[in-house]
């Protein structure tokens, strides 16, 4: 054995893992107790380099333009993650108006002016639209907000997510939120996300199916991918009304143009989980943050492979952690129901 290959230690893909077993990230979700819909905030409270990639073609997001690498502000506090829809985007300023109480942000003359872009998934169409998350919404998310291993599922932006809705709302399921984390070499990835997907969701070894479109008896997965590729035709589907989004984080020193690149290559991570990806109605949306805490850089290889791996893990525990939901007469069983 090579003195190189005696150092270097095998990847760990933690069951339990999530983004916070990066250093420097906190986490806080807020679930409304009224319908199923909330936020979730991922807090860099020293500041992170920050980047971000719109795959979707109908998102919903905030202060992503000043994330792209020829601007100037390279270093955010937080990202905002919603139910809502746009609605939703106004539990950011909640996120703000927090962060500054705490004194964390940009020092600008006289004041502390915290950065927290964000991103919305549409999830009006469960339960009363007429609730969603308000300034109130994040500021709470924040004040709950901690390093310990966040809760999945239906809570925070996943609380009332749903995925496999190709064949129409009816024959769908319920997403929610989930996280994972790699480590390498002492460098640790992790991702956070929300997911609302139009497709299904899939084993990323196998390629079967773990939530998604159900047949028309309700009692099995349908796998929408063959379905499309026989001949069914997907139903009309309001534009926008759906988006998986979310965040991954390293503790390794990166820069703003690998950040922005952490980002891309994070979405190779929902194509291996989500089947179809990036559809016309989805609006799926991935920062990515870089809190330097490992004090050493990495190959963007090596980053690429543990995003996309931990984008992929966590998209999975979002929809095994889920639990079925009935609202308004609408009945969301969750992957652990079909597989009793």
């Amino acid at each position: 054995m090579s003195p190189l290959s005696e150092e270097r230690k095998p990847a760990r893909r933690r069951a339990g893992g999530a983004i916070t077993d990066v250093a420097g990230i906190e986490v806080g979700h807020f679930t409304d107790t009224r319908r199923p819909t909330g936020c979730t905030v991922v807090i860099a409270r020293d500041g992170a380099v920050a980047g971000v990639d719109v795959r979707g073609a109908a998102p919903g997001t905030r202060e992503t333009d000043l994330l792209a690498p020829a601007h100037l502000v390279d270093r955010v506090h937080a990202i905002l993650l919603a139910g809502g829809s746009a609605f939703g985007l106004a539990a950011a300023t909640g996120a703000v108006q927090w962060l500054e109480e705490q004194g964390v942000g940009l020092s600008i003359g006289p004041v502390r002016l915290p950065i927290v872009p964000g991103a919305v998934l549409f999830d009006l169409l469960v339960g009363d639209a007429f609730i969603r998350p308000d300034a109130a919404a994040g500021y709470r998310a924040c004040e709950l907000a901690s390093a310990r291993r966040p809760a999945q599922g239906n809570v925070g932006a996943g609380a009332g997510a749903v995925v496999g809705k190709v064949f129409g709302l009816e024959r769908a399921m319920k997403g929610g939120i989930g996280s994972a984390s790699v480590t390498v070499d002492g460098i640790t990835v992790g991702a956070l996300i929300a997911c609302n997907a139009m497709g299904d969701v899939v084993d990323p070894d196998s390629a079967r199916p773990i939530a998604g479109a159900r047949t028309r008896g309700g009692k099995a997965l349908l796998d929408t991918r063959r379905a499309l590729l026989r001949g069914e035709l997907p139903e009309a589907s309001p534009v926008g009304a759906n988006t998986t989004i979310g965040v991954i984080a390293t503790d390794a020193v990166i820069t703003k143009v690998q950040a922005s690149r952490l980002a891309t290559v994070g979405h190779d991570g929902l194509a291996r989980s989500i089947n179809p990806v990036h559809t016309l109605s989805d609006g799926d949306t991935l920062f990515a943050l870089g809190t330097g805490r490992a004090g050493k850089a990495a190959a963007m290889t090596l980053l690429g492979t543990m995003a996309a791996e931990a984008v992929a893990l966590a998209v999975v525990n979002a929809v095994r952690a889920a639990r079925g939901l009935t609202v308004g007469g609408l009945h969301l069983p969750a992957a652990c129901d079909l597989s009793r």
